[in-house]
């Protein structure tokens, strides 16, 4: 019998009826790869014009009738809308969830089968005061500076203005250690059109802005995460069977019906896609 090379093994894709998902063409392109210079370099990037304006209307419509109460302490945002548990409430949002870009981007920074961490809709009302300042993966409590083991995406459904609680950033601020803390002045704001999306490092700092126009900002966020760390959301809870089953393969992997090797994710020692085999 061979030894066993315990690198290998740990690295391998031992299923045989659900094998891992392989990127297409699609997430492999010149564009991608510019991106990503852009965002290690600075910490983000701005992507314009990504989806249509039609697009953006469609999500919009869905969204709004789903919003409801403002936040409940001054980091939600006490003048902000959200909505959580998004993927069980909508469909309109799972097209920037797994957008080729984004995931191509996500191929370059994570190792393989890495994970969406949470979605929300976020829809900042006229008078927010700006956010406090934060990077988003503090809670994996590693020393500064270091990779990041989360990355978000804020989405531009509305116009991102100055005026109007743009996100802020700041850049190069992923670069920190622990013993430099973000000033206001530091920050930018992303401005950019509907359709649009900042794309940032879990550790590059960065925040809601205020909102002192007279109309309120509409985005959406779905944040990620490398597979061997711990989602914000517990899809396999917040999911039903049935909705994983209606949504796509991509999303699927991303909930967390996958695998990371050599078994991070099982169930009863298999893949967790045979249990959307059995009945709830």
């Amino acid at each position: 019998m061979s030894k066993l090379d315990i690198r290998q093994y740990n690295k391998k894709d031992h299923a045989k009826t659900h094998r891992q998902l392989q990127p297409g063409p699609e997430r492999n392109t010149p564009e991608i790869e510019r991106d990503f210079q852009t965002l290690m370099r600075d910490g983000y990037v701005i992507i314009n014009n990504l989806i249509s304006k039609e697009t953006c209307k469609q999500i919009k419509q869905e969204g709004l009738a789903l919003l409801d109460q403002t936040g409940r302490n001054p980091f939600e945002g006490q003048q902000t809308q959200r909505v959580y548990n998004v993927l069980s409430k909508t469909r309109i949002t799972d097209q920037l969830a797994v957008h080729p870009h984004i995931l191509g981007l996500m191929d370059r920074l994570f190792q393989p089968n890495f994970l969406l961490s949470q979605s929300q809709i976020i829809n900042i009302l006229s008078g927010e005061i700006a956010q406090s300042l934060h990077y988003d993966d503090a809670f994996y409590r590693l020393p500064r500076p270091r990779q990041p083991l989360g990355a978000a995406t804020v989405w531009a459904i509305d116009d991102f203005t100055e005026d109007n609680g743009a996100t802020v950033i700041i850049p190069g601020s992923h670069h920190w250690g622990d013993d430099r803390f973000a000033q206001r002045s530091e920050a930018i704001p992303a401005v950019m059109p509907a359709g649009s999306v900042i794309f940032f490092l879990g550790t590059t700092w960065h925040g809601g802005g205020q909102n002192h126009s007279k109309s309120s900002r509409f985005a959406i966020t779905h944040q990620y995460c490398e597979a061997y760390v711990r989602q914000q959301e517990n899809y396999l809870l917040e999911l039903s069977k049935d909705t994983v089953r209606s949504i796509s393969p991509e999303l699927q992997a991303l909930v967390g019906y996958s695998i990371y090797p050599p078994f991070m994710g099982m169930v009863e020692g298999m893949h967790p896609l045979r249990t959307l085999e059995q009945s709830e």
